[in-house]
């Protein structure tokens, strides 16, 4: 295979899957000898809508063929008016959210990176709160605010100018972080000076699926309106309805004051970030903050049919609320079946985790789940959680065929079976 022989020792998707894949449409992928597999991995995410939707295909495809203008930077083009158009009028309004909506860069670091960068510049402050399990991005400022250790030691230099306290559930929940930070902004020798900004995500993704609680995430917006701090929603990974609703903080019915998407966005698997934030926190200069690739007009052509498809009202998110319920049941019950390894399902929405007591058997249940078909990761800071993270478009027969592919590989990774071959599902 070329990769062992060129790519670089960095790669690390294609250690756990190694086949070569050359199709993918809605939920499902297919490589190069024919076989196929389920796809609960989603792109981390970026695929919400799956592989290749045919609607979002076909504007692409309208548009490249129309010679519609490909890369722009920031200029003005009729790709980049009909998505801001979209976004407008189908998340921003409906929810009321007077957002400004700046295109930093492609990826979800971008979008970090802009939000640490104009949070520092408003306030004049250069700290920032970040939480245990949180992981942010992979360049320098979106490092320092990651929890990972791995990660972060991959920076090479000091990672500073952050405040870590305990994201909610930390220590079986026997610690309140929001307790703590609010005891030790209150106390003038406490050391912690005032910060310019708190970054979340309601649900940690790479942390392990750990699911914040409504009453945390608003105690935590009331925390930071009282402390006169920004409040950042890092929505990356758990945007554009994958929990349910388009952002995942509405349910908590909270208003952050700065908003990172990325992933999903495009809707296609196209690179596209988005920063959102309050009106009056607009104080760039023209150029400011900028970046070459900011205007990748096709992710915006995609992104706006994405918007048109599946934002115009709430079915979307209603069959993603009552698939919820299933995933709940069924890997609850998948928990019950295996306590001695299973230490707990949970998430929300359409993205969930089981959470090994042995590191290694989250592996190994990947891994049995690949061989039968199935596309897992693992998450958490040993990779102790498979996660499971379907298109938000899978059907009722793939979602269910897929988690009696887990059970048996979970099954099968306990009791040490092990499957050879890859079936067609």
């Amino acid at each position: 295979m070329i990769a062992s022989t060129i790519e670089s020792e960095v790669r690390s998707y294609c250690r756990n899957w190694p086949v070569v894949f050359t199709h993918g449409r809605g939920s499902r992928m297919s490589d190069r000898d024919g076989r196929t597999y389920l796809d609960f991995f989603a792109g981390a995410s970026a695929l919400n809508y799956g592989h290749n939707h045919p609607v979002l295909k076909r504007a692409l495809l309208d548009y490249l063929e129309r010679d519609g203008v490909t890369h722009s930077l920031d200029m003005l083009t009729d790709a980049k008016e009909d998505f801001l158009t979209q976004f407008g009028a189908r998340v921003l309004e409906p929810r009321g959210l007077d957002y400004r909506v700046q295109f930093p860069g492609p990826t979800g670091t971008n979008s970090v990176e802009a939000a640490l960068k104009l949070a520092r510049k408003v306030t004049g402050r250069q700290t920032v709160v970040a939480f245990t399990g949180g992981f942010h991005g992979m360049s320098l400022g979106s490092l320092a605010i990651t929890g990972n250790a791995t990660k972060r030691a991959g920076a090479g230099v000091p990672l500073g100018h952050t405040w870590r306290v305990p994201y909610d559930g930390f220590d079986g929940g026997r610690v309140c972080g929001l307790r703590l930070l609010d005891s030790m902004l209150a106390d003038s020798s406490s050391g912690m000076d005032l910060p310019a900004a708190v970054i979340v995500e309601t649900v940690q993704g790479e942390g392990g699926v750990n699911p914040a609680r409504l009453t945390w995430l608003a105690d935590l917006a009331e925390l930071c309106a009282r402390r006169e701090v920004l409040l950042i929603v890092d929505d990356i990974q758990m945007g554009c309805g994958r929990t349910g609703p388009f952002f995942s903080f509405e349910a908590a019915g909270i208003t952050p004051d700065i908003v990172c998407l990325s992933k999903s966005i495009s809707g296609y698997g196209l690179p596209m970030a988005l920063t959102l934030f309050r009106a009056e926190l607009d104080v760039w200069q023209p150029g400011e903050h900028n970046g070459t690739f900011r205007g990748n007009n096709p992710a915006f052509v995609t992104a706006a049919a994405a918007l048109r498809e599946f934002w115009a009202d709430s079915t979307l998110e209603k069959r993603t609320t009552a698939r919820e319920c299933l995933l709940q049941e069924s890997l609850g019950e998948l928990a019950r079946r295996h306590p001695d390894q299973v230490a707990a399902s949970r998430g929300r929405g359409l993205v969930w985790g089981l959470s090994f007591r042995e590191p290694g058997m989250a592996r190994r249940a990947a891994a049995e789940a690949f061989a039968r078909g199935l596309l897992v990761e693992t998450a958490g800071s040993r990779d102790e959680v498979v996660k499971v993270m379907p298109p938000l478009t899978v059907t009722d027969g793939e979602l269910a065929d897929g988690l009696s592919v887990l059970r048996e590989a979970v099954a099968s990774a306990v009791g040490g079976r092990r499957a050879h071959a890859a079936p067609a599902r």
